[in-house]
């Protein structure tokens, strides 16, 4: 009885963990939209990679980015799964993080 309690609460503390492991993980979206596909792909990803970074957060995964062209523009959506692994970084913006 004695090791069935004692693996009932090894079990509760290994779940326990497991789940505020995962609630630091989140999904990150990032928007860019330019006259080009390029410039339009690069706002995107490296607008991505600056909050991640902001929100004291390393990216895990790939980088997905989908791109549609509309009439005068072409706008992408990146995004990837990061994960909390120090403090907020001051931030303006996407593109403008001060060093902690």
């Amino acid at each position: 009885m004695r090791t069935l309690k004692l693996g009932l609460a090894a079990t509760a503390v290994i779940c326990a963990l497991s789940a505020s492991a995962r609630a630091d993980c989140v999904k990150v979206q990032a928007v860019g939209e330019a006259v080009t596909h390029g410039i339009a792909e690069l706002f995107a990803t490296h607008g991505l990679a600056n909050i991640i970074y902001g929100q004291g957060r390393v990216g895990k995964g790939p980088v997905t980015t989908k791109c549609t062209d509309g009439a005068t523009t072409t706008t992408c959506h990146s995004s990837q799964n990061a994960c909390k692994v120090t403090t907020p970084k001051t931030c303006i913006g996407a593109w403008l993080c001060f060093p902690a």
